[in-house]
């Protein structure tokens, strides 16, 4: 049998000083609490501070964050994994910076706004008998804003990296792109699929995932969740939840449920 799973991405807003509702100590408890209802397996955060992850290691204890080796600098934005430990196990985790030097803290290069990092674990379901335990890898990253050079070459990096990693794969975030330019084609003409037009959703307003607070989509589908042939992508939703017009985020999250193909079906 199939093991179904939920992925969810989702840009938090960095912890910048503002006032009111847009302010991380008003948003934090939304923040939880958009996670806590859609209750992935595993969750992808963009642009997420230190404070911030520790704020909400403390608002998700049932979620483990994959944070081991992390160079913690209070400048720094970080792609991070968490996971349910009540029924996925995190074999290896890490991450690096999307530059010529990748081990260097902090390193960008080809004009990127900003450093930019990759974060990755390797997961196995708990065994509950079904004898499905095959390891897969999944990656959450955040491309630069500004420089569409770098953001190719990010991509790039990214696509060649799991190639060497020979696993079922997964890779989420926010992607700073609509599907249709240089970024998407290196990511999704022949190795990744996006989830979002397997399963046929549209590419109108419904599929715009940044919103600037107000809940009226602006932008475009920068937000992905992509994935090898080895998955099967079953369901997904954009979730535009807020508590009385307060939205938790400048990006809407989104998720997917997924499953690893059977071994023997020709994969």
């Amino acid at each position: 049998m199939m093991k179904t799973f939920r992925v969810m991405t989702f840009n938090i807003r960095f912890d910048k000083p503002e006032e009111g509702d847009r302010s991380w100590d008003v948003r934090k408890p939304l923040v939880a609490e958009a996670i806590r209802q859609c209750h992935p397996h595993i969750l992808g955060l963009q642009e997420a501070t230190w404070r911030q992850i520790r704020d909400l290691k403390n608002l998700l204890p049932d979620y483990i964050f994959c944070l081991k080796g992390r160079v913690w600098d209070d400048t720094c934005q970080y792609p991070t994994l968490a996971y349910r430990s009540s029924d996925l196990q995190c074999l290896e985790n890490g991450e690096f910076w999307l530059s010529t030097t990748p081990s260097v803290h902090r390193s960008k290069d080809w004009g990127s706004a900003f450093p930019r990092m990759l974060s990755y674990a390797t997961f196995q379901f708990i065994e509950d008998g079904d004898g499905q335990d095959r390891e897969f890898l999944v990656g959450v990253t955040h491309l630069d804003n500004k420089s569409e050079r770098a953001r190719l070459r990010q991509a790039n990096i990214i696509v060649d990296w799991f190639k060497e990693q020979d696993y079922p794969g997964i890779v989420m975030g926010d992607f700073n792109e609509v599907p249709d330019g240089d970024v998407y084609k290196a990511l999704c003409s022949s190795f990744f699929v996006d989830t979002w037009k397997e399963l046929g959703f549209p590419e109108d307003e419904s599929a715009i995932t940044h919103h600037d607070f107000r809940g009226s989509p602006d932008v475009g589908r920068l937000d992905w969740i992509l994935v090898t042939h080895h998955f099967m992508v079953l369901n997904g939703e954009i979730v535009r939840f807020n508590q009385e017009g307060t939205y938790p985020s400048d990006h809407f999250p989104y998720y997917v449920d997924v499953a690893l193909k059977e071994v023997d079906s020709g994969t």
